[in-house]
């Protein structure tokens, strides 16, 4: 009764082996390259978000310079200092975005003074963008936004 389930072969012709298992390794295969493609989008998709984060704060946070030069009346924080800018921009808070990996250069916002009506402010934010694509090296990236304005007051 055993020998009918035996595969009958001949002699002399090598043993091909069965292909069962070949449908299994093609899925791993193809399931490993399909979840990096996927989380590789995500991630870019990520890095996208915290591009129009850069950008939309350096907007703001040139606005929020330019209404407060030297002769600003109206505000508590009126005369804004480069730290002051800073600290605004820090304490945004945008969900996902990791304060301490953000750089704020302004220039016409100055400690002496010299940021009266019709000077032009000029914001630069910059962040480090930690990309993790699996199966390539982690670096990261530097994004960058720049915008500038006229003290209004």
């Amino acid at each position: 009764m055993k020998r009918l389930y035996l595969k009958a072969r001949r002699v002399g012709t090598p043993r091909v082996c069965d292909e069962e298992g070949s449908s299994l390794v093609e899925f791993a295969f193809s399931f490993t390259i399909l979840c990096a493609l996927l989380i590789g989008v995500m991630e870019m998709g990520l890095c996208f978000y915290t591009y129009i984060f850069v950008s939309e704060t350096a907007r703001e946070a040139t606005r929020y310079a330019s209404v407060r030069g030297s002769a600003c009346t109206g505000f508590t924080d009126c005369g804004i200092t480069q730290q002051q800018l800073k600290d605004y921009v820090k304490n945004l808070g945008y969900p996902g975005i990791d304060p301490n990996a953000l750089s704020v250069n302004a220039t016409g916002v100055s400690d002496n003074g010299s940021n009266g009506p019709g000077s032009p402010v000029q914001v630069t934010v910059s962040y480090q963008f930690p990309l993790a694509v699996p199966f390539v090296f982690k670096n990261t990236w530097n994004l960058s936004s720049t915008s500038q304005m006229v003290i209004s007051q």
